[in-house]
């Protein structure tokens, strides 16, 4: 398969689509509706409108997902019981909620990520690679929709992370 010569992600022209709406339920009119079942196959344009919508909504989806999830674990530690029998008891409940508080935080971080990729698609950005500008490739982002770098920027990045000892 063969590739345009990479373009620094300020370089390329933004493909216009209004603002990330903030429930995602609706297709927004200016937005392709895309046909039941659709995902981006290979030798179709690289983030079309229909690929960048398909992202968008799955983006969209996982956020809506974590932060239902979010709000069960704050309901469930809410109802909790504070008077627990022995201490056993209470050291189990104490790290089970430390579990679902730490996971809870995990999500956070990673809705903001969600959040990110969904303004890149905003600006046009999306799918290239922040670091050279590259297409970061339809299997990376449907394994990752987050993703902000190339398979090889990647590498290239955990290499300097193990080489910096973090």
């Amino acid at each position: 398969m063969t590739h345009a010569a990479p373009q620094s992600a300020k370089a390329r022209t933004p493909k216009t689509l209004p603002p990330v709406a903030d429930s995602g339920a609706a297709i927004l009119p200016d937005r392709p509706d895309l046909p039941m079942g659709y995902r981006p196959k290979p030798g179709e344009e690289y983030m079309s409108p229909e690929q960048l919508e398909y992202f968008r909504q799955k983006l969209m989806k996982w956020r809506a997902d974590l932060v239902e999830e979010s709000q069960q674990t704050i309901d469930n530690l809410r109802e909790e019981v504070r008077d627990v029998g022995d201490d056993a008891e209470r050291a189990t409940r104490e790290t089970e909620n430390s579990l679902e508080l730490r996971t809870r935080d995990r999500y956070r971080k990673l809705i903001s990520k969600i959040d990110k990729a969904l303004k890149r698609i905003e600006e046009g950005d999306y799918g290239y690679c922040e670091e050279t500008g590259e297409e970061i490739g339809l299997e990376r982002l449907e394994a990752r929709p987050i993703a902000t770098l190339s398979f090889d920027a990647q590498e290239r990045w955990e290499h300097r992370q193990k080489l910096m000892g973090d």
